[in-house]
């Protein structure tokens, strides 16, 4: 039996040597690959000829038209007065993360500020809704009590954003962990410009201040109307 183990060994040595070859061989035909590992894709990489186009290029220019991610026009029947002409109310300053102060960064000095740094207006608050359900509503929900679609498919780590902690939780704090991301939240600094984060933190604010709200955050002229119901 160990005999014939052993011929079978051999035979099946030989026949892999015979179709693969033997290390460092030289051939007109591309190399058979049992595991190539991703090594070679097919796709475009940055800065390499590519056959495929007649200039040669891999890379294309961007369709004309085109703005970065996150990018919005300026809306000039949304400008605030003492605004430059065709600066837009909820982007007073369209940009990423472009400096060192609060408003870019929710530091002042060492420590993390507080308060909103842009004018809430209905305008601004509706932006920051817009922003929120399309950016956190899917983990936070729309309510940011931690019950968002992705809880059902496993993502367990969402916290609730009516949580006291978070409620008092300094303006420059939140828009940090907006910027950078925290445990398994991704950052979205790079997506979001710096005037929508801080419209998400407005309406987060309503959002709080809605699941907690006490008769005295009721204007006087609707409190007959609450007493009724």
């Amino acid at each position: 039996m160990l005999r014939g183990f052993l011929l079978l060994f051999v035979l099946t040595g030989v026949a892999l040597v015979a179709i693969l070859g033997f290390r460092g061989q030289k051939g007109s035909q591309p190399p058979f690959e049992l595991f190539p590992d991703m090594v070679r894709q097919v796709k475009v990489r940055a800065q390499a000829p590519l056959g495929f186009f007649a200039d040669g290029r891999g890379p294309r220019l961007p369709v004309a038209g085109t703005v970065p991610i996150g990018y919005e026009m300026p809306n000039p029947e949304n400008t605030p007065s003492g605004a430059p002409p065709g600066e837009s109310l909820s982007h007073q300053r369209v940009a990423f993360s472009a400096g060192t102060d609060y408003y870019n960064t929710g530091k002042m000095g060492d420590r993390w500020g507080t308060g909103i740094p842009i004018e809430v207006t209905p305008q601004l608050m509706e932006r920051g809704r817009e922003r929120f359900n399309i950016t956190c509503a899917m983990c936070h929900g729309a309510t940011a009590t931690g019950n968002g679609i992705t809880k059902q498919y496993g993502l367990a780590t969402v916290v609730t954003l009516q949580d006291d902690r978070i409620r008092k939780m300094a303006d420059g704090e939140i828009f940090n962990t907006l910027t950078n991301g925290k445990n398994t939240m991704m950052a979205y600094g790079p997506n979001i410009m710096v005037a929508d984060r801080w419209a998400i933190i407005a309406y987060l604010r309503a959002l709080q201040r809605s699941q907690n709200a006490s008769i005295n955050d009721v204007p006087e002229e609707h409190h007959a109307e609450m007493e009724k119901k």
